[in-house]
């Protein structure tokens, strides 16, 4: 019996405006001075828009 798996996206979850701001707000708060984390966040509510 083989495994299956597929690619997860959060991009797919995002479904609405309120959604997305709540995720760049997490985001935010848990990068600290990561700025590849922020971006990273960004372009997953920009594939999601």
């Amino acid at each position: 019996m083989a495994t299956t798996t597929t690619r997860y996206d959060v991009a797919d979850l995002l479904r609405n405006k309120e959604e997305m701001r709540v995720y760049i707000e997490a985001a935010f708060e848990e990068a600290g001075d990561d700025a590849a984390f922020i971006a990273r966040a960004l372009g997953d509510v920009a594939r999601a828009a």
